[in-house]
């Protein structure tokens, strides 16, 4: 039998990332994969949100570029390695999640032997670009 929760509830049990005891029965299991505080998210009143798929098979590069606002990167099968201007590369593996920082030139590479699959997360201005050609000032 499936019970209800009030909504001061719920909003309490995802503060502290879980919903209520595992004994509990009817009610959402949360498990919270990545949290992190960024900078550069847009102010308007709207913002548009997307949500994307990416697959870059063995030796596939993407093009230099950046993004307006931050992107969230969940890895969903191989490795993804990111080189950020002024950083070291960061390899980012199955099951892992990296946030892309807004503004910072890159580029990704799938270096390894089998397909990196990715889902993109992405909170911007209705309408911009995902992301710009890198600059080179």
């Amino acid at each position: 039998m499936h019970t209800k929760s009030s909504v001061e509830t719920m909003i309490a049990g995802l503060t502290v990332g879980l919903t209520l005891s595992a004994e509990d029965r009817g009610i959402a299991k949360l498990t919270p994969l990545h949290r992190e505080i960024v900078h550069g998210m847009p102010n308007l009143p709207d913002q548009e949100v997307r949500v994307l798929s990416a697959t870059l098979l063995p030796g596939d590069v993407t093009p230099h570029h950046s993004h307006r606002f931050p992107v969230t990167v969940h890895m969903l099968e191989g490795t993804f390695t990111l080189e950020l201007e002024g950083r070291k590369p960061v390899a980012i593996e199955a099951g892992q999640v990296f946030i892309e920082p807004a503004g910072v030139n890159m580029t990704g590479f799938n270096k390894g032997d089998v397909p990196a699959r990715m889902t993109l997360f992405y909170v911007c201005e209705p309408g911009v670009p995902f992301a710009d050609p890198a600059s080179t000032a």
